[in-house]
């Protein structure tokens, strides 16, 4: 966009002034209020709140074990695919990332 530096620039009470008339205008008809997406069957408990303590909350992952095309890198204790083993030594594991 092009600016011409050469026009007056208006001063900070007339922007806004404009800038407010703009927004009422704008709002006039058209108020909108901010909407939550959330289903009939969720209850206030399955909403959380930043900050909120879940110490007390229970957390239940599957934990699948380590496949037979897989290995644990020695360095990063990260589970991947044997087509990133970049060094084995001593019987211990390297991944490309943490030899690279």
């Amino acid at each position: 966009m092009a600016t011409d530096y050469d026009a007056p620039r208006k001063t900070d009470d007339e922007s806004s002034a404009e800038s407010l008339e703009a927004l009422q205008a704008s709002r006039g008809a058209n108020a909108q209020t901010a909407v939550i997406d959330v289903e009939e069957n969720d209850t206030a408990e399955g909403i959380d709140l930043p900050g909120a303590d879940l110490s007390g909350e229970e957390l239940t992952v599957v934990v699948v074990p380590e496949q037979s095309d897989e290995f644990t890198c020695s360095s990063c204790f990260l589970v991947r695919h044997r087509s990133q083993v970049a060094r084995e030594k001593n019987g211990l594991k390297y991944c490309i990332e943490c030899e690279g």
